[in-house]
Protein backbone atom coordinates (compact mmCIF):
# COMPACT_ATOMS: atom_id res chain seq x y z
CA UNK A 1 0.00 0.00 0.00
CA UNK A 2 1.24 3.46 -0.61
CA UNK A 3 1.56 6.30 1.53
CA UNK A 4 0.99 9.94 0.92
CA UNK A 5 0.74 12.61 3.70
CA UNK A 6 -0.39 16.43 2.72
CA UNK A 7 1.39 18.54 5.16
CA UNK A 8 -1.15 21.30 5.47
CA UNK A 9 -0.83 25.04 6.85
CA UNK A 10 -4.26 25.13 7.55
CA UNK A 11 -5.39 24.12 11.32
CA UNK A 12 -5.12 20.36 13.04
CA UNK A 13 -8.75 20.49 13.60
CA UNK A 14 -9.06 19.57 9.89
CA UNK A 15 -6.81 16.46 10.18
CA UNK A 16 -8.05 13.38 8.92
CA UNK A 17 -7.28 9.63 7.10
CA UNK A 18 -8.37 7.93 4.37
CA UNK A 19 -7.87 5.05 1.75
CA UNK A 20 -8.20 5.41 -1.89
CA UNK A 21 -8.20 3.03 -4.98
CA UNK A 22 -6.07 5.26 -7.59
CA UNK A 23 -4.83 3.18 -11.23
CA UNK A 24 -5.89 -0.02 -9.33
CA UNK A 25 -3.44 0.10 -6.03
CA UNK A 26 -4.49 1.29 -2.73
CA UNK A 27 -3.37 4.52 -1.42
CA UNK A 28 -3.40 5.42 2.42
CA UNK A 29 -4.17 9.42 2.46
CA UNK A 30 -3.50 11.64 5.84
CA UNK A 31 -3.43 15.44 6.38
CA UNK A 32 -1.62 16.89 8.82
CA UNK A 33 -1.62 20.42 9.71
CA UNK A 34 0.14 22.81 11.03
CA UNK A 35 -1.47 25.97 12.07
CA UNK A 36 0.18 28.51 9.53
CA UNK A 37 3.51 27.13 11.20
CA UNK A 38 5.77 27.19 8.28
CA UNK A 39 8.80 26.01 10.72
CA UNK A 40 6.42 23.23 11.77
CA UNK A 41 5.64 22.40 8.28
CA UNK A 42 9.05 22.39 7.19
CA UNK A 43 10.10 20.22 10.50
CA UNK A 44 7.41 17.42 9.51
CA UNK A 45 8.43 17.42 5.77
CA UNK A 46 11.97 16.53 6.64
CA UNK A 47 10.98 13.66 8.84
CA UNK A 48 8.45 11.92 6.60
CA UNK A 49 10.96 12.25 3.70
CA UNK A 50 12.11 8.88 2.54
CA UNK A 51 9.24 7.47 4.82
CA UNK A 52 6.30 7.80 2.96
CA UNK A 53 5.93 7.40 -1.13
CA UNK A 54 4.74 11.09 -1.79
CA UNK A 55 3.80 14.27 -0.04
CA UNK A 56 1.46 16.79 -0.82
CA UNK A 57 1.70 20.63 0.15
CA UNK A 58 -1.79 21.82 1.67
CA UNK A 59 -2.70 25.61 2.36
CA UNK A 60 -0.19 26.85 0.29
CA UNK A 61 0.22 26.63 -3.16
CA UNK A 62 3.67 26.75 -4.80
CA UNK A 63 3.18 27.34 -8.32
CA UNK A 64 0.39 29.69 -9.65
CA UNK A 65 0.18 28.54 -13.51
CA UNK A 66 -1.20 31.46 -15.65
CA UNK A 67 -1.43 30.84 -19.41
CA UNK A 68 1.71 28.53 -19.35
CA UNK A 69 4.03 31.16 -17.39
CA UNK A 70 4.52 29.38 -13.99
CA UNK A 71 5.31 31.73 -10.88
CA UNK A 72 6.77 30.17 -7.98
CA UNK A 73 5.95 30.78 -3.91
CA UNK A 74 8.47 31.22 -2.08
CA UNK A 75 7.43 30.05 1.25
CA UNK A 76 5.95 26.86 -0.77
CA UNK A 77 9.78 26.55 -2.63
CA UNK A 78 11.40 26.48 0.80
CA UNK A 79 9.04 23.90 2.55
CA UNK A 80 9.48 21.62 -0.28
CA UNK A 81 12.96 22.02 -0.26
CA UNK A 82 12.74 20.38 3.03
CA UNK A 83 12.40 17.10 1.12
CA UNK A 84 15.65 15.40 -0.55
CA UNK A 85 13.60 12.05 -1.60
CA UNK A 86 10.20 11.95 -1.25
CA UNK A 87 8.71 14.19 -4.30
CA UNK A 88 6.40 16.94 -2.98
CA UNK A 89 3.56 18.85 -5.01
CA UNK A 90 0.84 21.19 -4.33
CA UNK A 91 -1.55 20.55 -6.71
CA UNK A 92 -1.13 22.74 -9.34
CA UNK A 93 -0.69 19.75 -11.71
CA UNK A 94 -4.58 18.52 -11.43
CA UNK A 95 -5.95 21.99 -11.46
CA UNK A 96 -4.41 22.77 -14.96
CA UNK A 97 -5.83 19.46 -16.41
CA UNK A 98 -8.73 17.54 -14.16
CA UNK A 99 -10.42 20.91 -13.21
CA UNK A 100 -10.37 22.14 -16.46
CA UNK A 101 -12.32 18.70 -18.21
CA UNK A 102 -14.86 18.79 -14.85
CA UNK A 103 -16.28 22.55 -15.89
CA UNK A 104 -16.65 21.00 -19.37
CA UNK A 105 -18.21 18.04 -17.78
CA UNK A 106 -20.70 20.66 -16.20
CA UNK A 107 -21.61 22.13 -18.90
CA UNK A 108 -22.21 18.85 -21.61
CA UNK A 109 -24.17 17.44 -18.18
CA UNK A 110 -26.48 20.53 -18.08
CA UNK A 111 -25.71 21.24 -14.54
CA UNK A 112 -24.44 24.71 -14.92
CA UNK A 113 -24.82 26.92 -18.53
CA UNK A 114 -23.59 29.25 -20.35
CA UNK A 115 -24.52 33.21 -19.85
CA UNK A 116 -24.40 32.39 -16.04
CA UNK A 117 -22.75 34.82 -13.92
CA UNK A 118 -19.18 32.80 -12.76
CA UNK A 119 -17.62 34.69 -9.50
CA UNK A 120 -13.58 32.71 -8.90
CA UNK A 121 -12.18 34.04 -5.71
CA UNK A 122 -9.41 33.59 -7.12
CA UNK A 123 -8.35 32.28 -10.39
CA UNK A 124 -4.67 32.92 -10.54
CA UNK A 125 -4.03 29.48 -8.83
CA UNK A 126 -7.03 27.87 -11.17
CA UNK A 127 -6.27 29.45 -14.52
CA UNK A 128 -7.34 26.39 -16.57
CA UNK A 129 -11.09 26.50 -15.18
CA UNK A 130 -11.11 30.29 -15.45
CA UNK A 131 -10.67 29.66 -19.29
CA UNK A 132 -12.71 26.96 -19.30
CA UNK A 133 -15.91 28.81 -18.34
CA UNK A 134 -14.72 32.24 -20.57
CA UNK A 135 -14.48 29.54 -23.95
CA UNK A 136 -18.04 28.06 -23.06
CA UNK A 137 -19.42 31.90 -22.26
CA UNK A 138 -19.78 32.43 -18.94
CA UNK A 139 -19.75 35.61 -17.35
CA UNK A 140 -16.13 35.56 -15.42
CA UNK A 141 -15.12 37.42 -12.81
CA UNK A 142 -11.88 36.82 -11.25
CA UNK A 143 -11.64 37.77 -7.42
CA UNK A 144 -8.08 38.02 -7.13
CA UNK A 145 -7.15 41.28 -5.78
CA UNK A 146 -10.72 41.41 -3.97
CA UNK A 147 -9.95 38.32 -1.76
CA UNK A 148 -5.80 38.87 -1.85
CA UNK A 149 -5.80 42.49 -1.00
CA UNK A 150 -9.22 43.58 -0.50
CA UNK A 151 -9.15 45.70 -3.73
CA UNK A 152 -12.74 46.45 -5.15
CA UNK A 153 -11.84 45.66 -8.14
CA UNK A 154 -13.31 42.49 -10.54
CA UNK A 155 -11.23 41.26 -13.16
CA UNK A 156 -13.41 40.14 -15.91
CA UNK A 157 -11.43 38.23 -18.74
CA UNK A 158 -8.54 35.54 -18.84
CA UNK A 159 -6.51 38.00 -20.62
CA UNK A 160 -6.70 40.62 -18.10
CA UNK A 161 -6.06 38.06 -15.74
CA UNK A 162 -2.87 36.94 -17.39
CA UNK A 163 -1.70 40.74 -17.81
CA UNK A 164 -1.86 41.45 -14.05
CA UNK A 165 -0.72 38.18 -13.30
CA UNK A 166 2.70 39.48 -15.02
CA UNK A 167 2.76 42.65 -13.34
CA UNK A 168 2.19 41.69 -9.77
CA UNK A 169 2.87 37.89 -9.25
CA UNK A 170 6.70 38.44 -9.79
CA UNK A 171 6.45 40.30 -6.10
CA UNK A 172 3.46 38.48 -4.62
CA UNK A 173 5.45 35.18 -4.48
CA UNK A 174 7.97 37.09 -2.14
CA UNK A 175 5.47 38.14 0.51
CA UNK A 176 5.19 36.13 3.34
CA UNK A 177 1.96 33.58 2.42
CA UNK A 178 -0.38 34.26 4.98
CA UNK A 179 -0.93 37.58 3.82
CA UNK A 180 -2.29 36.11 0.59
CA UNK A 181 -4.14 33.64 2.01
CA UNK A 182 -6.02 32.01 5.54
CA UNK A 183 -3.98 29.49 6.82
CA UNK A 184 -4.10 28.16 10.66
CA UNK A 185 -6.66 29.47 12.86
CA UNK A 186 -7.70 31.91 9.94
CA UNK A 187 -9.66 29.02 8.04
CA UNK A 188 -11.64 28.16 11.17
CA UNK A 189 -12.73 31.72 11.87
CA UNK A 190 -16.53 33.22 11.59
CA UNK A 191 -17.07 34.35 8.32
CA UNK A 192 -17.00 37.73 7.47
CA UNK A 193 -19.70 38.57 4.53
CA UNK A 194 -17.95 42.08 3.79
CA UNK A 195 -17.47 41.17 0.14
CA UNK A 196 -21.13 40.49 0.27
CA UNK A 197 -22.28 41.75 -3.06
CA UNK A 198 -19.53 39.83 -5.35
CA UNK A 199 -21.44 36.64 -3.80
CA UNK A 200 -25.05 38.10 -4.14
CA UNK A 201 -24.36 39.11 -7.88
CA UNK A 202 -22.81 35.68 -9.05
CA UNK A 203 -25.17 32.52 -9.62
CA UNK A 204 -21.78 30.02 -9.72
CA UNK A 205 -19.28 30.51 -6.98
CA UNK A 206 -15.76 28.38 -7.88
CA UNK A 207 -12.51 27.96 -6.13
CA UNK A 208 -10.64 27.79 -3.20
CA UNK A 209 -12.73 26.91 -0.54
CA UNK A 210 -11.23 28.75 2.36
CA UNK A 211 -11.64 31.59 0.60
CA UNK A 212 -15.03 30.67 0.20
CA UNK A 213 -15.74 30.11 3.62
CA UNK A 214 -13.91 33.40 5.21
CA UNK A 215 -15.87 35.50 3.17
CA UNK A 216 -18.96 33.89 2.98
CA UNK A 217 -22.54 35.79 3.45
CA UNK A 218 -25.61 34.56 5.50
CA UNK A 219 -27.41 33.60 2.10
CA UNK A 220 -26.58 31.76 -0.67
CA UNK A 221 -30.11 30.76 -2.03
CA UNK A 222 -30.10 28.62 -5.06
CA UNK A 223 -26.19 29.37 -6.25
CA UNK A 224 -24.14 26.86 -7.53
CA UNK A 225 -20.36 26.36 -5.61
CA UNK A 226 -17.68 24.67 -7.18
CA UNK A 227 -14.51 23.47 -4.76
CA UNK A 228 -13.10 21.50 -3.04
CA UNK A 229 -11.54 20.21 0.79
CA UNK A 230 -14.96 20.22 2.30
CA UNK A 231 -15.90 18.18 5.23
CA UNK A 232 -19.42 16.56 6.35
CA UNK A 233 -19.48 20.35 8.52
CA UNK A 234 -18.57 22.62 5.54
CA UNK A 235 -21.25 20.78 3.52
CA UNK A 236 -23.68 21.50 6.15
CA UNK A 237 -22.82 25.18 6.85
CA UNK A 238 -23.27 25.81 2.79
CA UNK A 239 -26.22 23.81 3.04
CA UNK A 240 -27.41 26.42 5.93
CA UNK A 241 -27.32 29.14 3.43
CA UNK A 242 -29.39 27.41 0.96
CA UNK A 243 -26.73 26.55 -1.87
CA UNK A 244 -28.53 24.23 -4.30
CA UNK A 245 -25.44 22.11 -5.83
CA UNK A 246 -22.39 21.43 -4.84
CA UNK A 247 -19.41 20.58 -6.39
CA UNK A 248 -16.15 19.45 -5.32
CA UNK A 249 -13.27 18.66 -8.17
CA UNK A 250 -11.77 15.52 -6.16
CA UNK A 251 -12.94 12.69 -5.25
CA UNK A 252 -15.58 12.64 -1.52
CA UNK A 253 -14.01 10.08 0.78
CA UNK A 254 -15.12 8.71 4.05
CA UNK A 255 -17.46 11.91 3.63
CA UNK A 256 -14.91 14.86 2.53
CA UNK A 257 -12.81 15.75 -0.26
CA UNK A 258 -9.22 15.99 0.04
CA UNK A 259 -7.56 18.84 -1.23
CA UNK A 260 -6.04 18.80 -5.35
CA UNK A 261 -2.39 18.18 -3.39
CA UNK A 262 -3.31 15.18 -1.99
CA UNK A 263 -4.69 13.21 -4.71
CA UNK A 264 -1.91 14.53 -6.86
CA UNK A 265 0.60 13.39 -4.61
CA UNK A 266 -1.23 9.53 -4.79
CA UNK A 267 -0.95 9.86 -8.35
CA UNK A 268 2.18 10.60 -8.35
CA UNK A 269 2.57 7.87 -5.90
CA UNK A 270 0.99 5.32 -8.00
CA UNK A 271 2.39 6.41 -11.14
CA UNK A 272 6.14 7.27 -10.63
CA UNK A 273 5.41 10.05 -12.90
CA UNK A 274 5.52 14.27 -12.04
CA UNK A 275 3.26 16.98 -13.15
CA UNK A 276 4.67 18.66 -15.66
CA UNK A 277 6.48 15.33 -17.06
CA UNK A 278 5.35 14.47 -20.38
CA UNK A 279 3.43 11.25 -19.66
CA UNK A 280 1.33 12.99 -16.61
CA UNK A 281 -1.73 14.17 -18.83
CA UNK A 282 -2.33 10.81 -19.94
CA UNK A 283 -1.72 9.67 -16.30
CA UNK A 284 -5.09 12.07 -14.94
CA UNK A 285 -6.72 10.48 -17.72
CA UNK A 286 -6.44 6.97 -16.79
CA UNK A 287 -6.90 7.68 -13.43
CA UNK A 288 -10.65 8.06 -14.22
CA UNK A 289 -11.22 11.20 -11.42
CA UNK A 290 -14.51 12.01 -10.75
CA UNK A 291 -15.62 15.04 -8.88
CA UNK A 292 -18.78 14.67 -6.68
CA UNK A 293 -21.81 16.32 -7.22
CA UNK A 294 -24.56 16.79 -4.43
CA UNK A 295 -28.06 18.98 -4.60
CA UNK A 296 -28.20 20.45 -0.73
CA UNK A 297 -31.73 21.80 -1.72
CA UNK A 298 -34.94 20.14 -3.30
CA UNK A 299 -34.12 19.05 -6.43
CA UNK A 300 -35.86 16.33 -8.86
CA UNK A 301 -32.74 14.87 -10.25
CA UNK A 302 -31.49 13.80 -5.77
CA UNK A 303 -27.82 13.59 -5.53
CA UNK A 304 -25.33 12.77 -8.37
CA UNK A 305 -22.04 11.60 -7.78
Amino acid sequence: MKTVVSVSLGSRTRDHEATLSLLGETVRLRRQGTDGDLDRAAALIRSLDGGVDAIGLGGIDRYLVVRGRRYEIQDAARLAESAKLTPVVDGSGLKDTWERSLIESLHREGAIAAGQRVLMVSSMDRFGMAEAFERLGYSLVAGDLIFASHIHYPIRTTAELEELAAKLLPSWVKLPFHQLYPVGEAQVADADPKFREYFDAADIIAGDFHYIRRYLPDALAGKVVITNTTTPEDVALLQARGVSLLVTTTPVVDGRSFGTNVIEAALVAVSGVLPGEPDWPEVVARAGLQGTKRWLSAHPQGEIS
